[in-house]
């Protein structure tokens, strides 16, 4: 594998994905974009021409738990979109516990004075920046 390389994060929702991908030393995650869905398979070739872009190696998936810990229709939709990634890119797929991150997304957002029609189109985005950055801080290199 490749000294460097990115990981990407992605924060899975029925009208748009969260992006975010960290630099090429896998220290610090930055929000990339917040794409909204058209279809699974356009969905998922713009997910592989940004992973074939940035030299993306892993790509961490928020797994939606129950705030209880356990798995419900949400996982199910996460496992069959990873499963329809891997079809078509080699990349690792890690998950990470996403319970609490759109609400940690949504205090940041507020607290940096964000507009609620803002913090609305990037809301997405700045909660896969905070789960890939818990997952860049538990998988230091």
């Amino acid at each position: 594998m490749d000294a460097y390389y990115r990981t990407m994060s992605l924060d899975l929702g029925d009208v748009r994905i969260g992006i975010a991908i960290s630099d090429i030393m896998g220290i610090v995650a930055n929000g990339l974009e917040t794409y909204t869905r058209i279809n699974l398979g356009k969905d998922i070739n713009h997910i592989v021409n940004l992973i074939n872009q940035n030299n993306v190696k892993v790509v961490v998936l928020g797994l939606p738990l129950n705030m209880d810990g356990t798995k419900g229709e949400r996982v199910e939709k996460t496992y069959s979109f990873a499963k329809e990634l891997q079809k078509h890119t080699d990349v690792k797929i890690d998950y990470i516990d996403e319970r609490l991150t759109s609400v940690a997304a949504e205090k940041v957002l507020i607290s940096a004075d964000v507009s609620r029609k803002k913090r609305k189109n990037v809301i997405d985005k700045m909660a896969a920046t905070i789960m890939l950055q818990d997952y860049l801080n538990m998988h230091t290199r």
